[in-house]
């Protein structure tokens, strides 16, 4: 009871400032992902086509995933010094694997058949993906920029490390000081819901936007609208 009251009292007194690390702490991790998104998407539709170049980006991305986030912060920074650029490169390189994998994954389990029916009234290949195999692989998509968002809210928590602010910095000050519980959680709990908020959102999206609709508990096969 002591802490939450503590808690309170801390929040009372310092709402700007953690309101203004939340903000800040949020922009990275959707910066992160956004430029992520920009090159892994295209890369994702790339490799669906040239499949054998799959193997070495999948390869590339994975060996990323197993660097700490703390080494990949400290390589970083050498590299580009402190601030919030270092974290947010950092996020970049993290999202780049689900991101890839989940899209090439929805362009190549697509059937089919409903490639044929574009070609057969006559789209482009370009007019093929747009109208037909982004609509079909949007929802899977989505999922992995809603995996690479919950992943980069965590990473970003340790941002603090390399001076990029956030509720990272929130948390390392209540570690270092006596009795300073009431003070993590002041910065643990708003990164918490800031995930399950992001991931609530994402999910919901996911499923607006998934081309197979559940009607009166009957599944309906998805259709490309041309």
């Amino acid at each position: 009871m002591e802490v939450l009251q503590q808690l309170g009292t801390y929040y009372s007194q310092n709402g700007g400032y953690v309101l203004h690390e939340f903000s800040r702490h949020f922009l990275m991790s959707v910066y992160g992902v956004l430029f992520a998104a920009v090159i892994g998407i295209p890369t994702g539709i790339f490799i669906a086509r040239y499949r054998a170049l799959s193997g070495w980006i999948f390869a590339i991305t994975n060996v990323i995933q197993t660097v700490p986030a703390l080494a990949m912060l400290a390589v970083l920074m050498l590299v580009m010094g402190l601030g919030a650029n270092t974290v947010i490169l950092s996020l970049f390189l993290y999202s780049l694997l689900p991101i890839i994998r989940n899209t090439y994954t929805g362009i190549v389990s697509i059937e089919h058949a409903y490639l044929e029916s574009g070609k057969a009234m006559g789209m482009t290949k370009f007019q093929v993906l747009r109208m037909v195999e982004l609509p079909l692989a949007l929802s899977v998509i989505m999922a992995g920029l809603r995996t690479a968002l919950v992943i980069a809210i965590g990473i970003t928590a340790i941002g603090t490390f390399v001076g990029a602010g956030g509720l990272g910095d929130i948390i390392v000050r209540g570690s270092n000081a006596t009795n300073g519980t009431a003070i993590i959680l002041a910065g643990a709990i708003p990164t918490a819901l800031m995930a399950v908020i992001a991931d609530l959102v994402m999910g919901w999206l996911e499923r607006a936007l998934s081309p197979v609709k559940k009607k009166k508990g009957k599944q309906l096969k998805p259709t490309a609208v041309s």
